[in-house]
């Protein structure tokens, strides 16, 4: 059985400073957690005020990068609106030399609208096809032969005599496409993606989406193999039904619901839940880490739920 790799995934624009952010990212390296990534938002989401304001992520993974030793770094997901992708490739390559090679790539469309009006950030109708040219400028920009020069001509992005600087350490940045789309999500994800994530979704709809990317991967020619499966869960662990409680109440979400929809419950619970989810394919889950504060339910985590993983 292989080992699944368990991934902390914060959402720093609820409300969340970079100490804040920095001691999640250490503790995590020092419980051997596989990744520490972040969401990449400038707005609160529902019932917070999101104070003190948020924090750029690749700003946020620059500093981690210098700060930290072994755990890989990245997003879920980069929003597309947000940066132009020669730019983003700037960016994602030096964080990539400031960490000595751990960064993992998240890009997505872009959907929050309200964020976009706050902050005075174009928010265009057609972010599918703009997605597919980022994914093309950035690998490409990448893949482009140090001496060499990268030209495209897009739709939405043109590029001419690029000397397409600078490089990765990684030969290959690990390239996560994600989402629910039935149809062009797969498509991108079979021509871009090292890695497809579901975030969020059931055991069905996880084995539904699986399945379409492993056939469009087929269509491209790919081993859906080359491929790895993940999941982005919300977590909610305790040692009794007691902590469990205090936990949901302090990100605001009932035991019942979290249960149903996350990773909820004691670490024997969660690790038979992780198991279906195996099951259905997945070989990577994100936990959702809502509170930042709590670095108990972390170590809870590593020591109990981990061992149990193979």
């Amino acid at each position: 059985m292989s080992v699944m790799d368990l991934r902390i995934f914060t959402e720093p624009q609820q409300g969340a400073t970079y100490d804040t952010l920095l001691r999640v990212a250490r503790t995590a390296e020092e419980l051997n957690y596989g990744a520490f990534f972040r969401s990449d938002h400038y707005l609160h989401m529902g019932n917070t005020d999101g104070l003190p304001g948020p924090t750029d992520a690749w700003i946020t993974l620059a500093g981690l990068a210098r700060e930290t030793q072994r755990i890989r770094l990245g997003t879920l997901m980069t929003a597309g609106t947000f940066r132009l992708p020669g730019v983003l490739a700037i960016q994602v390559a030096q964080v990539d030399q400031m960490s000595g090679g751990r960064v993992d790539f998240g890009l997505g469309s872009g959907w929050y609208a309200e964020e976009h009006t706050a902050y005075g950030i174009p928010f265009p109708k057609e972010k599918f096809g703009r997605l597919e040219e980022q994914l093309e400028i950035v690998t490409g920009m990448w893949g482009t032969p140090v001496g060499e020069r990268f030209d495209f001509e897009g739709r939405y992005y043109q590029l001419a005599d690029s000397p397409a600087l600078p490089k990765p350490v990684q030969r290959k940045i690990p390239v996560l496409v994600g989402g629910h789309g039935a149809k062009r999500t797969p498509a991108i994800a079979a021509r871009f993606a090292d890695e497809f994530n579901i975030p969020f979704a059931s055991l069905e709809d996880t084995e539904r989406q699986f399945r379409r990317v492993r056939a469009a991967a087929e269509e491209r020619g790919r081993k859906p193999s080359d491929l790895v499966y993940s999941n982005a869960l919300v977590v909610c662990a305790g040692a009794s039904e007691a902590e469990i409680s205090r936990r949901a109440d302090a990100i605001g979400r009932s035991v019942a619901d979290l249960r149903e929809n996350g990773l909820a419950g004691s670490p024997d619970e969660i690790v038979e839940k992780i198991g279906r989810y195996r099951a259905v394919g997945s070989e990577r889950v994100y936990l959702q880490v809502l509170d930042l504060t709590d670095l108990d339910q972390l170590e809870l985590i590593a020591t109990k739920v981990m061992p149990q993983l193979g």
